[in-house]
């Protein structure tokens, strides 16, 4: 248990590390908190009167920006992954008698947290524009916890890109994949809209039971696909944090 507790120790150190990164370049935090605001209101405002989905398309869109959140904080996760590993600072962090993967898990605490705090700012909007959700205390501690799920998830992914990548112009780049997952999924737009050939993966992707089963708990409190949603978020995190690993060993 001493080592664990150590190791925790090690990475809240480098999580507040990320953390005061973060703050310091404000330019960075303002996109990341602001971004989907803005994408929200294009949405709602220009898009939402053209598209009929059998309910309001706030309530409707909302889950699909929540997801689109970890998306805009996943690149920054992942460029700042990778400028430690160019930079030199692995290098040094590798000589402290600390847990060794201390760096990684304080760059996804931090991430988090980064995170929440702009879903935050997105759900306490959406209710000034007018979202009223049906759901229970329950129910939105289920969505919360979903949300958890999948933001640790997503984070892992976008630090094992950013040890991947080789420079972090590169690792920006390469979460842009990543932003797009939610676009090709049930959260603008109903899947049976679709071409055939893009319903098939529209269905079967991670966003699509993540985002419905937000949305049927925030509007209805119905359950949605909770197990399909919660095993796909387990199996991106052991994907994410076992590439993460092994890439950092490598390096």
């Amino acid at each position: 248990m001493s080592r664990v507790a150590a190791a925790v120790a090690d990475s809240a150190v480098m999580a507040r590390r990320a953390a005061r990164r973060t703050v310091r370049s404000r330019d960075t935090l303002v996109v990341s908190l602001l971004l989907p605001i803005l994408i929200m209101l294009l949405f709602v405002y220009v898009f939402g009167g053209a598209i009929q989905v059998g309910m309001p398309y706030l309530d409707y869109v909302l889950p699909g920006i929540i997801l689109l959140c970890t998306g805009f904080g996943a690149s920054i996760t992942a460029t700042a992954v990778s400028s430690d590993m160019v930079s030199g600072a692995v290098d040094r962090f590798r000589t402290l008698p600390a847990f060794r993967s201390a760096l990684l898990a304080g760059h996804v605490g931090e991430g988090v947290v980064r995170n929440l705090a702009a879903v935050g700012l997105v759900l306490v909007l959406a209710i000034a524009l007018g979202f009223r959700s049906g759901a229970g205390v329950l129910d939105w501690a289920a969505a919360f916890g979903l949300i958890v799920l999948f933001v640790h998830a997503v984070t892992w992914i976008a630090v094992a890109l950013g040890v991947l990548a080789r420079s972090p112009e590169a690792a920006g780049g390469f979460t842009y994949a990543i932003m797009f997952v939610p676009y090709i999924s049930s959260a603008f737009v109903p899947i049976d809209t679709m071409p055939g050939w893009l319903r098939a993966f529209a269905a079967n992707q991670p966003a699509t039971p993540v985002i419905g089963t937000v949305r049927d708990l925030l509007t209805t409190g119905a359950s949605g696909q909770p197990a399909a949603a919660v095993l796909w978020c387990l199996a991106l995190t052991i994907l994410g944090y076992a590439c993460a690993a092994a890439l950092y060993a490598r390096r």
